[in-house]
């Protein structure tokens, strides 16, 4: 198959430790191998996205580079008995956009066994309003839903106006639980609420509970995307017998904890591994997410910029202002 020029994102590091970003023109020629060419129509923006354009060793360990790790699109070439040129297919996680070229870039090209066929009912760019956010916050709800979750029993949900958060609260309140988030840095609290959260609570002081092994019982469940205090908060506030996912860390990696909370309340802590988790979880998520019909604040959740407005949007991520989802329409 001939080679194609595209554009895409790219991330280069200069001789004195900088890092810079420009979008460029490149080759499918120079793709990494793989089974499946896809032509990628829509991509979105994640934290990880923002410290890989930053040159964080963590997430990209060589560059020049092309971040993304999520892409939906039509499978241009196929070497899989799995995929046909044509079909519509959405990638996220695995080494998408951290060290494989990714989702920023108008072709990726990928194994066979990272790739999703995109669920019947829901379009490519609803897809990646979701992206790895929703499927993080789906994998999460899975795990509540699995440990005995009822309909209508009360969830909190740390970082409300994050990524993850955001789809947390409105995948929850569609389904019918009743949601309390936390609020944000910024005053965020109406926006939360718009996507279906019952009530909205400010970030907890982690003085009022110091030294404190157990808080009052307060909720069935909890979800919880920052990690920390927050985290520590949601396992000492959860009612016995209940459970708390763990998907993030943009607050602390740490964890202050006494064992209380697990051997006094039977909490279990249960973590959320969005990256690599196997396809058929993986696809259970999609079809969970796609298979609740239509989401009414699926738009205002969302933010679209072209790709040649996305060097600012990663930049708005990096200082905390953004809100929700970014999604990049990655087409000419």
């Amino acid at each position: 198959m001939e080679t194609k020029k595209y554009r895409a994102l790219v991330v280069r590091e200069s001789e004195d430790k900088k890092f810079t970003s420009a979008i460029e023109e490149l080759s499918t020629e120079n793709l990494p191998a793989g089974d499946v060419l896809v032509r990628v129509l829509y991509s979105s923006l994640n934290f990880k996205d923002m410290l890989s354009a930053s040159g964080n060793r963590g997430v990209t360990k060589k560059y020049p580079h092309t971040p993304g790790i999520d892409a939906a699109g039509i499978v241009e070439k196929s070497s899989s008995a799995d995929f046909k040129p044509g079909e519509e297919v959405i990638v996220t996680s695995y080494d998408l956009g951290m060290n494989t070229s990714g989702g920023l870039g108008q072709y990726i090209q990928v194994p066979a066994s990272w790739i999703v066929k995109k669920p019947a009912n829901m379009a490519l760019r609803e897809s990646m309003i979701f992206g790895t956010a929703g499927l993080t916050a789906a994998l999460s709800i899975l795990k509540l839903v699995d440990h005995g979750l009822k309909e209508g029993s009360e969830i909190l949900v740390t970082g409300g106006s994050g990524g993850v958060g955001s789809s947390a609260v409105s995948i929850l309140s569609h389904a019918g639980y009743r949601v309390t988030a936390v609020n944000g840095i910024y005053d965020e609290s109406s926006f939360i609420k718009s996507m279906g959260a019952a009530e909205v609570i400010e970030i907890p002081d982690p003085a009022e509970s110091a030294g404190k092994p157990l808080l009052k019982e307060r909720w069935d469940a909890a979800v919880d995307t920052l990690g920390g205090n927050l985290l520590a908060f949601a396992l000492r506030s959860v009612k016995s017998n209940g459970a708390v996912t763990c998907c993030g860390n943009a607050a602390s990696g740490d964890l202050s904890l006494t064992v209380y909370p697990f051997i006094l309340r039977g909490i279990t802590l249960y973590g959320i591994d969005s990256q690599n988790c196997p396809m058929k979880t993986r696809a259970r998520a999609w079809e969970f997410m796609a298979g609740r019909g239509k989401y009414p604040w699926l738009e205002s959740i969302s933010t679209e910029v072209k790709l040649q407005n996305v060097i600012p949007a990663i930049e708005k991520i990096k200082a905390g202002k953004h809100r929700g989802r970014i999604i990049v329409d990655m087409q000419d």
